[in-house]
């Protein structure tokens, strides 16, 4: 009796240590699953309500991500196998059950306590392996400037929205420098090397050196540490962020160092200085390569998918089949050779861009010299120009269908709804889409299009095509907090008019931020309209009218600038081309209207998109300056910052506008400055009776513009005004004249 009652005992002890232990332990879930992480993005999104959900752990079905909502009593449980997933089934929440919303441009997080039911439990899987992020140029268009706290906010947008292979390529000078000074480079031979802080994309793709430079030492040791926040932080959710590998780029001088290495010169844009890629044939290309990798493992650590474009917007020095299957296998190798388990994520944008050059012969050598289950193809162009239908869906490698959408980070209300809502479906059950294994975005730019991003997410969680008139109406819900006829009306405008976008690349521009021109068009600026204007009036007209009813949401109060913007965006060229014949017609007194006119709607644009904090020069700028530490730097990285959204280059540029925005301060500071310059010479040309000489005066207006890169006024970066207030004054005074004038008056080509 005495020994059946200690085994009692013992028994009864063991079960207590072991529940005791269970209960001490709750953060270590499954397999490094922590539930904490994932109740701290709560927190972070919806302050004080973290308390009110549970977080668990589930066996995923099959080995892609699944999660579980229900209620349990007064809180929600959200169930996943991943932080990814959690973070996703939160967001489904809040936009499905919550009717909330979160995103870049208007939220609606208005909750109340106790948090809406979950009237029976909710399971969703994705049937997507990978789901994708970013483009080099996105850390350039939007990101140049971003802090932890604004790193810290999109990463959580990212694991909300089911990203779970984020592109992350910041701090990535320093890992170079380390290899060169390695390899003898003095930092004095390296200073002709670093580009600027708002240029990294194209130094990383292998485009352009030096320009923008030179680079301090500090920005570099402080990317250091901004990316291993970006990497622990993206780690603790589950992801796995993709490093950037080895692609041949090597510095200036090495052509003096390594007389004998083997490089190919390039000139990218034919405006900038010579670059030198180091062919994969050359030895010391493994070596580099197998250093540069360590060198990154070492302040990174990795998770073994690496991003590699040898060739992007560059031609390779030949077509030979061989040669091109040869330099592939030595760019894995030189991946292969530090990590084993290397897998090589590279971009399909080389195959648009240089279309006439890659035709099938040449991207089966590319492709075929690396194991298939050794690289991914980012299809970066899916919703314009699907390439997986080109090329037998990449012989037989994994691809990703991805949403560009964006280029230079241009405001324009723009995308292709109904291809994002159905094709990436159509493509995964497609038996001619291969080894499709997900989706993703690669946009150029973000922060813009919300509606967009939200549509293309939500294609994570289904295998099926997205209804889009009952996707519109839940949209419309949780932007607006309610649906009505009106809105809903809008919404359809948009869709098939700025929504239904296939002839432009980013939608039409405004002839306010082209370099003026008594075109219609220039270059660096198109105009074209895909839809119709007078179809676009209707949606302003019918959102307009809701003001009363909608006021108060953020989201509501975002999209009324931003459609009152692009009405106005639009009307530009009516009011510029109205000007045109007036002045060709040799009409003083009517070219003085109506070349004031045209000067007014910028003015009056710039007071619309001062009220909105996402519309503001200001604060880029800032951001821009807040990043040094001495007069010289500030100076340095604002020249990048004023550079990038206007000349891009030097005076002379080329891509001058690629990356134009219509933003408060910029409309007032710089396109209308240069257009009353404009109409100024055009009146003096009048009253002289002389001819214009339209070369003339773009190379003097350069010297205007290129002082206005090195200058230093400043800018708000706070909203000023009512944005419903401002845009119903817009409305009251321009509505009849657009009317009348997108009935009436037809453009030229």
């Amino acid at each position: 009796m005495k020994v059946k009652r200690l085994i009692i005992q013992i028994t009864f002890l063991l079960f207590a240590v072991c529940a005791n232990a269970l209960k001490a332990q709750p953060t270590l879930g499954h397999s490094g699953f922590n539930p904490q992480a994932s109740l701290n993005l709560i927190e972070r999104m919806l302050p004080g309500y973290s308390s009110h959900f549970v977080v668990e752990h589930i066996a995923p079905h099959n080995s892609k991500d699944v999660f579980e909502i229900e209620s349990r009593g007064s809180k929600i449980v959200l169930r996943g196998n991943t932080p990814v997933a959690v973070a996703s089934a939160f967001n489904y929440y809040l936009k499905n059950v919550a009717n909330c919303q979160i995103t870049w441009n208007g939220s609606n997080t208005k909750l109340s306590l106790p948090l809406p039911v979950v009237k029976s439990k909710i399971i969703k899987n994705t049937p997507y392996n990978h789901r994708y992020y970013l483009n080099y140029c996105t850390f350039n268009y939007t990101m140049s400037w971003w802090d932890w706290k604004r790193w810290e906010w999109e990463i959580d947008w990212m694991a909300m929205n089911g990203i779970n292979i984020p592109l992350a390529v910041t701090g990535q000078n320093i890992i170079h420098k380390r290899v060169y000074n390695n390899l003898g480079f003095s930092d004095k031979e390296l200073a002709s090397f670093f580009s600027g802080p708002a240029y990294f994309s194209w130094f990383w793709m292998g485009n352009l050196d030096g320009w923008g430079g030179p680079l301090p030492l500090d920005w570099m040791k402080r990317h250091e540490e901004l990316q291993k926040k970006i990497l622990a932080r993206e780690r603790s959710l589950g992801m796995t962020p993709i490093l950037p590998a080895f692609t041949g780029h090597v510095p200036p001088s090495f052509k003096n160092k390594f007389p004998n290495a083997k490089l190919n010169v390039t000139s990218w844009n034919g405006k900038f200085p010579d670059v030198y890629l180091l062919s994969p044939d050359d030895p010391m290309f493994a070596q580099i390569g197998r250093a540069f990798i360590q060198e990154q493992t070492k302040a990174y650590g990795t998770n073994h998918y690496y991003s590699a474009d040898t060739f992007n917007e560059n031609r390779p020095p030949s077509n030979d089949s061989l040669y091109l299957n040869n330099i592939s296998k030595k760019v894995y190798e030189s991946m292969a050779g530090a990590d084993p388990k290397a897998v090589w994520v590279m971009q399909g944008w080389l195959f648009h861009f240089s279309a006439k050059f890659w035709q099938t012969k040449q991207i089966k050598a590319l492709l075929n010299a690396v194991p298939n289950d050794k690289m991914m193809v980012l299809d970066l162009w899916s919703e314009r120009h699907p390439l997986w239908q080109q090329t037998q869906s990449y012989y037989g490698k994994p691809w990703l269908w991805n949403m560009l959408s964006n280029f230079g980070g241009n405001i324009s209300l723009q995308g292709v709804m109904d291809v994002v809502a159905t094709e990436p479906a159509r493509a995964l059950t497609n038996p001619k889409a291969g080894n499709m294994i997900g989706i993703g975005l690669t946009p150029e730019g973000i922060e813009q299009n919300p509606v967009m991003y939200e549509l293309m997410t939500d294609n994570t969680w289904r295998n099926e095509p997205i209804n889009v008139d009952e996707w519109l109406t839940g949209y419309v819900k949780r932007r607006y907090g309610k649906v009505t006829d009106s809105a809903l009306k809008a919404w359809q405008i948009l869709r098939r008019t700025v929504y239904n976008d296939t002839l432009t690349n980013g939608g039409p521009e405004s002839i306010v931020c082209a370099r003026p021109t008594l075109k219609r068009n220039t270059r660096g600026v198109t105009t074209r309209f895909p839809y119709s204007n007078t179809e676009l009036l209707k949606a302003w007209k019918l959102l307009q009218g809701e003001a009363e009813l909608l006021k108060g949401y953020d989201g509501y109060e975002y999209d009324m600038v931003d459609l009152t913007r692009q009405l106005m965006a639009n009307y530009a060229s009516y009011l510029q081309q109205k000007a045109v014949a007036d002045y060709n017609a040799k009409n003083m007194p009517a070219f003085k209207r109506s070349s004031r006119v045209f000067i007014e709607l910028i003015e009056d644009m710039d007071a619309l998109l001062l009220t909105r904090k996402d519309f503001l020069l200001g604060k880029w700028l800032n951001d821009a300056k807040r990043w040094g530490t001495t007069a010289d730097e500030r100076q340095l990285y604002e020249k990048n910052a004023r550079n990038l959204i206007t000349l891009w280059g030097d005076k002379n540029s080329t891509l001058r506008e690629y990356a134009c925005k219509q933003w408060a301060g910029l409309l007032k500071g710089y396109y209308k400055p240069r257009w009353e310059n404009y109409f100024a010479h055009l009146e003096k040309l009048l009253a002289e009776n002389k001819e214009l000489n339209q070369d003339a005066f773009d190379e003097s207006i350069k010297n205007w513009e290129w002082k206005w890169v090195n200058s230093n006024e400043t800018y708000t970066e706070k909203a000023s005004g009512n944005a419903l207030q401002v845009s119903q004054s817009m409305f009251n005074k321009y509505y009849n004249s657009m009317a009348h004038d997108f009935a009436t008056q037809k453009l030229p080509n």
